[in-house]
């Protein structure tokens, strides 16, 4: 990681709800932006501001999602996420998270996530495939 990577870091996330980040349980009227793709978006604006503070060879997983969600949005409506850095506490990161429609507020919460070294996570995946198709 570098020495870039501090507590108050932030950045904005902008992006239009579209059809496949939606409910479709509740019919055409009521296709909204689903909380497990809100959950997706978080993750990603999360590692985007990361990526540009890490080494190469590393990346992030996370590790903890909390959020409220808060508001309904419409198929097609824009959303901004905001995420900040709240703490780095050695390779785990702590997120604070804001999120709203251009009606409301949608989203509050924390994120965390692990900085990882890729080939080191590699070989431990690896590991645990082997052990995997031994378990059958």
């Amino acid at each position: 990681m570098k020495s870039s990577l501090q507590a108050g870091l932030g950045a904005e996330s902008t992006f239009t709800v579209e059809r496949e980040r939606t409910i479709d349980f509740m019919g055409e009227a009521a296709r909204v932006y689903a909380t497990p793709m809100l959950v997706r978006d978080i993750e990603i604006a999360c590692r985007n501001l990361l990526l540009a503070h890490l080494d190469a060879g590393e990346d992030s997983v996370g590790t903890r999602v909390e959020i409220d969600h808060i508001a309904a949005t419409l198929l097609g409506m824009r959303v901004t996420l905001n995420v900040r850095v709240a703490e780095v506490n050695g390779r785990a990161i702590t997120f604070e998270i804001e999120g709203r429609d251009a009606v409301e507020p949608i989203v509050r919460g924390k994120h965390a996530r692990f900085v990882v070294d890729v080939a080191k996570t590699g070989q431990r995946l690896a590991v645990k495939a082997e052990k995997a198709r031994a378990a059958g």
